[in-house]
């Protein structure tokens, strides 16, 4: 099991800088200088650098905010936020600056369509984005304040509320969550209401399993057990387990279910394939569905870590 852990790793390190640093930081502890070398790699070579050199003399990519999906500057720099660019990046500083410019609304929430009001799950990613990248912006209190505004009565989100649902959406939930963590860690306005919101979104996801019916115990969507990577706006249970492990949450029992499906999914040579791509368009190919997956056996390998206490085995 050692050799097979350690073949793992040497695969995992033999991978991009947006995987290598994440690897020293969750897998091997490394020193903090050797993290931080490696992290600043992602801008400086392989894909970080390709999606860097895409950038519009305006500071957009893809040729619009949201859209086209998924070369809009609202998802490159997800994928950016993913990747573990540097906050003081100055080139994802100035698509912060347009995701916010171009997308508040008056309600306090974010959407790019046209005299549309925010919307709760474009909310919580544009959050996550400005958030992270640690953006100097009071705009980004007034989002987070809408956030909460919108929690519902079971403890998640959903995007569709003003339409009149009236249960939480995973999907929704998840994006929200991630907004937050981000927020909290910047130690903004409301960090106790903020931190309070979470724990009540995440027992939302806790009643469910992450993936099953709180009513009947089935399986809510087959799409929500396979793993996916970017996940973009998608819920499934590999991205909430990492939510969980992001946090240091307590492991609960009702994860369980979601733990056995990730480890199932675990090939004999120890790797985790990439099951499933969101169709759209790409600025290039990160990795082939069908195929181990760095980034999907990264996260699983963190959870496993989190979940048993910090081993990787």
């Amino acid at each position: 099991m050692t050799h097979a852990r350690d073949a793992v790793t040497r695969w995992l390190l033999g991978g991009d800088a947006a995987i290598r640093w994440q690897v020293h930081r969750d897998l091997l502890d490394s020193a903090a200088s050797t993290v931080e070398r490696e992290r600043r790699k992602v801008a400086t070579e392989g894909w970080g650098k390709r999606i860097l050199a895409l950038q519009a003399a305006g500071g957009s990519w893809g040729g619009g905010m949201y859209n086209p999906k998924w070369t809009s500057t609202f998802y490159t720099m997800m994928l950016l936020r993913d990747f573990g660019l540097s906050p003081a990046n100055r080139q994802a500083k100035r698509g912060c600056a347009l995701l916010l410019d171009q997308g508040l609304r008056p309600n306090g929430g974010v959407n790019y369509k046209r005299g549309a009001p925010g919307e709760t799950c474009v909310t919580g990613m544009a959050l996550s984005i400005a958030a992270y990248f640690e953006h100097a912006d009071d705009r980004i209190d007034t989002i987070a304040g809408f956030l909460r505004g919108e929690q519902m009565a079971d403890g998640g989100w959903n995007c569709r509320r003003a339409s009149g649902a009236t249960h939480s959406s995973v999907n929704t939930t998840i994006s929200v969550l991630e907004g937050l963590r981000f927020y909290e860690l910047l130690q903004r306005r409301g960090v106790n209401a903020v931190a309070a919101a979470q724990r009540k979104g995440r027992a939302f996801l806790l009643v469910h399993r992450l993936f099953r019916s709180h009513r009947t115990g089935k399986v809510i969507k087959s799409e929500f057990t396979r793993f996916s990577f970017p996940p973009r706006w998608h819920y499934d249970v590999l991205r909430a387990l990492d939510h969980f492990q992001s946090v240091n949450a307590p492991r609960d029992e009702r994860l369980a279910d979601a733990v056995a499906l990730m480890r199932s999914k675990r090939g004999a040579d120890g790797r985790w394939r990439l099951e499933h791509i969101h169709k759209g368009r790409v600025h290039f190919e990160l990795e082939r569905a069908g195929e181990p997956s760095r980034w999907n056996t990264l996260r699983a390998l963190r959870v496993l870590r989190w979940w048993e206490g910090g081993r990787t085995s």
